[in-house]
């Protein structure tokens, strides 16, 4: 994601996969522990939806949209984790497996070092 945007701004902004589907809106970003930057969005899929994790690596703001490079149906199918204060190693493990995404390397922290936390009332 672009390292300028502050992700307090993500909130309630409207999120689209990679052919510019409509997916929902921003409901939380949550943060990386140990560096602080945002990591995962969760996105409020529907009027009576739930809220699916998107990576915001390699999302980016577009438009004053959050644009995911990634098919509605697998953003939608993502595992359904709730919302809540706290992404578990293991949550983080699952979505990095759901997103076929690579796990970091050794010059990175490992998903779930430390875990994730939401950004709330920063």
């Amino acid at each position: 994601m672009q390292s300028d945007i502050d992700p307090r701004t993500l909130i309630g902004r409207k999120a689209y996969d990679r052919d510019g589907a409509k997916i929902g809106t921003v409901d939380e970003v949550y943060l990386d522990d140990a560096t602080g930057e945002p990591e995962w969005a969760a996105v409020r899929t529907g009027l009576f939806g739930r809220d699916a994790f998107v990576p915001l690596e390699p999302s980016e703001v577009v438009d004053e949209s959050l644009r995911i490079p990634y098919d509605r149906t697998l953003i939608r199918t993502a595992p359904d984790l709730g919302v809540g204060r706290h992404l578990s190693p293991e949550q983080e493990l699952r979505l990095y497996h759901h997103y076929r995404m690579p796990l970091p390397g050794p010059d990175t922290p490992a998903p779930g070092t430390g875990g994730r936390e939401r950004d709330a009332d920063r």
